[in-house]
């Protein structure tokens, strides 16, 4: 019998990625409550990822790089994530852009966010796309469906309303809280229905209330005038 203590459990490892997308704050928050639930991070973030940062966020690529356990340049070929015998659990790219996507799709991966999206791939292992664009036309809308049938998942940040949010941060965490979720993560940041006092329809029904109807914000503001 080999003994338990020659195979240790391994620390769970995610690849980050940052592409140049709108939402830079989603991958800097994902790094951030990674590290809080103590799981290594392994980053790679594009040359557009970094400008989009200077536009949306008041911090420097510095502050970013150090949320992770490990930074790669993007173009690192010889990059750990870009082997598929370097073990991770997967990898998230929030956000992600189309361009991304598409390269992925293609497998033409000529920078190492696309290479080690297909790794996790090939490796069949789990691949969480939070796709940031609007609208779509019909080559977008193929190439999602592509990299879905190749195993990955489109996950766009849609904001939960039945939360009932009151900050930007507060839909982040939730987006991002949600994401982590695919991979078996638990930020302890989600307002969770059925679990979180959210489902009043269900706790009305046990005590024979009737339920509020639903108003829209016109309705609404109608009432208070």
């Amino acid at each position: 019998m080999i003994a338990d203590n020659l195979h240790p459990q391994r620390t769970r490892r995610i690849i980050v990625g940052i592409s140049g997308a709108s939402g830079v704050v989603l991958g800097v928050r994902a790094l951030e409550l990674l590290r809080e639930i103590g799981v290594e991070t392994h980053l790679v973030m594009t040359r557009a990822a970094q400008v989009t940062l200077a536009h949306e966020l008041p911090i420097k690529v510095s502050a970013v790089t150090n949320l992770a356990s490990v930074v790669y340049r993007e173009d690192d070929i010889a990059a750990a994530i870009s082997s598929g015998s370097f073990r991770t659990d997967g990898m998230l790219v929030a956000p992600c852009s189309i361009r991304s996507v598409s390269a992925i799709a293609s497998g033409v991966t000529t920078g190492l966010l696309a290479r080690a999206a297909d790794v996790v791939l090939k490796e069949r292992r789990r691949l969480v796309l939070m796709l940031r664009e609007t609208p779509l036309h019909l080559g977008h809308l193929r190439a999602m469906t592509q990299v879905t049938e190749m195993g990955a998942i489109v996950m766009p940040p849609v904001p939960a309303f039945y939360a009932r949010p009151q900050t930007v941060d507060d839909i982040v965490d939730h987006s991002i809280g949600r994401a982590l979720d695919l991979f078996g993560l638990d930020t302890g940041r989600i307002a969770r229905w059925g679990e979180s006092g959210l489902d009043q329809t269900t706790e009305r029904a046990a005590r024979n209330e009737p339920s509020e109807p639903i108003r829209t914000t016109s309705e609404i503001e109608r009432r208070r005038a």
